[in-house]
């Protein structure tokens, strides 16, 4: 073992492929295939699995299984797409809203699972991938099927009463700026910029407190304690932050949504 201690960075998270899928559906070309990319498709079955088995024999006096897919899908209904997107419009987006928070919960904790401990979205590709892939382009779609196109543009670029030169050439190019480039990014980095920083930050302690209690002089081993502690406190820590991100995540999904709806700017 080296003397000098080596800390975990980003190639750490960058996982070799587990095996490589040749020449999928008959394309020319190969794909590895990693445990994120496993874990993802994982989360899929999992979720659909949950809700098709607890809501297979459905009771009006229900079993705890029941009351669990129940209350995932209140939370989803009620606390976040009802008060973000509106009583008269939101029944429509409920199972998109409770599936996005069920499928981003889910794959951030797996960084709790023994063995798997990866949360799936410490990958920026999955979370910009859903962000640019799904929520961007629905959101305007909403609004444009709405008010149509003319009318989307102006209700969410033109704001009334301010003078043109100000309305031209300054915030509509802020407004556009933001709503096409800057909201898609901000909802993809808050849960990958979480996930990554507390996988790695839990690495580094972990880590760490290893090499100082095998390799560090006899009067400095007793500050690896310390150092699992801390891995441990941020063990839990990361946990609450995965379902915090997980609602953020949903949150803001249906808070764009809610906005390209809103009748007025």
């Amino acid at each position: 073992m080296a003397d000098v201690f080596s800390p975990p960075g980003k190639d750490d998270i960058l996982l070799p492929s587990i095996f490589t899928w040749h020449d999928p559906f008959g394309l020319p070309f190969d794909v590895p295939v990693t445990k994120p990319q496993v874990l993802l498709v994982l989360s899929v079955v999992i979720i659909l699995t949950f809700f098709l088995v607890t809501t297979r024999n459905l009771e009006l006096v229900p079993s705890r299984w029941q009351f669990a897919a129940e209350s995932v899908y209140d939370f989803g209904r009620n606390t976040i797409a009802r008060e973000q997107i509106g009583a008269k419009e939101f029944a429509p987006y409920v199972p998109l809203i409770v599936s996005i928070f069920c499928f981003v919960l889910v794959n951030n904790l797996y960084g709790l699972i023994p063995l798997v401990q990866f949360p799936t979205f410490t990958h920026s590709g999955f979370p910009f991938a859903v962000a640019l892939l799904v929520v961007f382009p629905l959101y305007h779609y909403v609004g444009i099927r709405k008010f149509g196109l003319k009318g989307y543009l102006r209700n969410q670029f033109v704001i009334p009463d301010v003078p043109k030169p100000v309305l031209w050439g300054l915030l509509i190019p802020t407004e556009v700026i933001l709503k096409f480039f800057f909201d898609p990014f901000n909802l993809a980095i808050r849960v990958f910029a979480a996930m990554f920083a507390g996988h790695l930050l839990i690495l580094v302690f972990t880590l760490g407190s290893e090499f100082m209690l095998l390799q560090a002089p006899i009067y400095l081993k007793p500050v690896s304690a310390l150092g699992f502690a801390l891995a441990i406190a941020l063990f839990f820590l990361e946990a609450l932050v995965q379902v915090l991100q997980a609602y953020i995540f949903a949150l803001l999904s249906a808070h764009f949504i809610g906005r390209a709806l809103a009748e007025q700017h």
